[in-house]
């Protein structure tokens, strides 16, 4: 697995992780497992709440340098198959 494919990963694994928390505190509600290692510290408690704090055009200008399926260009409309069903 190639590093940003890696990076890719865990972000979207943590990210997910601490919005889940987010909200489940916010319900009242238990959240996912607490972090219970080194890894998950990072991830969880530095990594999350910074990418969090971020503005916009930063996030987008770093996902938009890693190579990946987010680069995968959106096929050009077809207007014509448009037409009623009937």
């Amino acid at each position: 697995m190639s590093f940003t494919h890696w990076l890719r990963s865990n972000s979207e694994q943590y990210l997910l992780q601490d919005s889940q928390a987010r909200v489940a505190k916010m319900h009242g509600l238990a959240g996912p497992r607490p972090p219970k290692n080194l890894k998950d510290r990072f991830w969880r408690l530095v990594f999350a709440p910074v990418y969090r704090r971020l503005p916009w055009a930063v996030r987008k200008r770093t996902i938009q340098a890693l190579p990946g399926s987010h680069r995968q260009p959106w096929p050009e409309p077809n207007y014509e198959s448009r037409k009623p069903a009937i």
